[in-house]
């Protein structure tokens, strides 16, 4: 199973951590975004990871 994941910057933190997670499950993880605690707005990286499920690229988001 594949997911995308995706945070704004207030979120870099835990979405590392879940995307540890996943991994060390077993789960293949496409990281969208953000890859720093530089201040981002949200909608750019969700926008990726929700089109990344809509498409069929990833299983769940």
């Amino acid at each position: 199973m594949k997911i995308a994941l995706g945070s704004d910057h207030g979120g870099f933190k835990l979405k590392e951590s879940v995307k540890a997670y996943l991994i060390s499950q077993g789960y293949e993880v496409e990281d969208f975004g953000t890859y720093s605690e530089d201040s981002v707005d949200y909608p750019t990286y969700a926008l990726k990871a929700a089109l990344s499920v809509s498409k069929g690229q990833c299983d769940k988001g």
